[in-house]
Parts: C-alpha cells; structure tokens; sequence
C-alpha cells in the first residue's frame, strides 16, 4: 500500500493564490476529515487548490474526471479476466479508501445519480464502502477523505446533485479573483509581463458581463493563462486572444464579434 500511496504523491508544490482563508478552512475540514463539496465556474482554479492542498497535507491524490458513461464499477472496481483466471481490480475510489488519500471527484454531476450514489457510506459516521460484487467492505484508512466539485450556475435541474448527497458535504464557494489577483496569477503562470496580464484580464471581464447575455460562460482564468502562453511563444497578442479565449467560447457571429472588439480595445 505504501508503495501505490507513494505513486499518488504530489511531487512538487502546485501554485496556488490564496484569495482568501479557503486554505485554512479546508485544513481544518480535512482534520474533522470532512467530505467537501467545491462550488465555481469552470477553469477558477478548483482543481489546482486541491492538488495544492493535497501537497500542502502531504497526502497522496486520486483525481476522477466524471462523465455520463461513468459506472458505479469505474468507481469502486470490477473483476478482470486474465490469462490467470478472474481477479478483483480496485477502482480509483476504493484504492483511495485504502490507502488514506484524498480522492478528487471532478464535475461529480457529470456522472449518473446511480453512480454517485455509491459515494454515500463513506461520506457519514461510517465510512465505509461496500464492495458487494466481491462481498468485502472496506474500511476507510484513517486520512481518507473525499472531495467533488461542480459548476453550480452551468448544471441543468436535471443534472444538479441531490439533497441527500449534498448535506453529507462541507462547501467551499470558488469564483474568478479580483483583478489584481487574476493578473498575478495569470503574469506568474503564464510567463508574461504584468501590464499584458491585466490586459488580458480586462478582456475576460468584459466576457463575464455577457454571460447569459449570449454566453454561457465568460472567459476563465485557466483560459486566460492559455492566451498568456501563447503570448510568451512570440505570437502576437491579439492572436493569441482570438486562439484561446474567443474562437473556444462561442460560435456565435455576434459574440465573437464582442469578444474580438474587447481584445481589440485592449490590444489594438
């Protein structure tokens, strides 16, 4: 088991901007070992807090990206047959049980309602998970806990997580920083200059006003470091910007046309 832990360690400390005291609220959460629940938009930086937080507790990480074709046996395990016969094989989950990591459900309302289902006995006073195909239950490791996320404002009512399941979390809401925070967050990780940072960052707050306007969804701050990449490649900026923040967001003739005109205010 130490040596499987060893292979989900996070090996070097993820950047991560503190915006405000979700680092010391999920530590303390992760000592009651709390299952939480991390509330934003897509590309606020979710993900990256927990990889940070996963280095920050010295915990190894098991991270599911969810989909609807996902199974209840994606999560928990299934039997294989191989040239030696029928073996168990532990899925992402129930490894993550075992061995006291921190499993990361991505988007869990991706998945069927039947599938998070099976999420239910660890997230209680009994932390446990049954694995019936193979008549084991298995108790959680001591570190173990467990932490989703979705994008509440993007989900349908169909698609949107049960009550059942959501009271047995903690929540940490997540949004896109202030400025001045997106802009160092965007120069540091995209290698460029702070003044084409807040550029860059201007440009995605006058995509954010449009959402349900025409948008679904403004411009992200993972897309934004896309663009400052590109920038850093030698590409000019204006390109940069139509490659990876306007041409992935919409189709729409009018909205691009927005969006090309806000890059333009910016960046000539």
């Amino acid at each position: 088991m130490n040596d499987i832990a060893v292979q989900y360690r996070v090996k070097s400390e993820p950047y991560y901007k503190n915006v405000g005291n979700e680092l010391a609220q999920f530590e303390a959460a992760y000592t009651a070992r709390m299952p939480m629940m991390l509330k934003g938009p897509t590309g606020c930086g979710k993900s990256r807090f927990v990889e940070h937080m996963a280095w920050k507790l010295g915990k190894p990480l098991i991270t599911v990206a969810c989909n609807e074709d996902m199974t209840a046996a994606d999560l928990i395990g299934r039997f294989l047959l191989d040239k030696d016969g029928t073996r168990w094989q532990d899925g992402p989950l129930t490894t993550a049980a075992r061995i006291g990591a921190i499993c990361y459900l991505d988007e869990v309302v991706e998945a069927r309602q039947d599938t998070t289902v099976v999420i239910h006995p660890l997230t209680d006073h009994r932390r446990v998970l049954p694995l019936d195909k193979k008549g084991e239950l298995v108790e959680a490791h001591a570190d173990f806990q467990l932490v989703i996320s979705y994008n509440p404002g993007y989900q349908s009512l169909m698609k949107d997580l049960k009550q059942s399941t959501k009271q047995r979390f903690g929540a940490l809401d997540f949004d896109y920083p202030e400025s001045a925070v997106e802009t160092e967050i965007v120069a540091h990780e995209g290698k460029i200059d702070k003044e084409t940072a807040e550029k860059l960052v201007q440009v995605a707050a006058r995509s954010r006003n449009l959402k349900g306007h025409g948008l679904d969804e403004g411009i992200s701050t993972r897309l934004l470091v896309y663009a400052a990449a590109l920038i850093g490649t030698g590409i000019p900026a204006p390109d940069a910007c139509q490659i990876a923040l306007v041409r992935p967001l919409t189709d729409d003739p009018d909205m691009r046309d927005a969006l090309d005109a806000a890059v333009s205010t910016f960046f000539g």
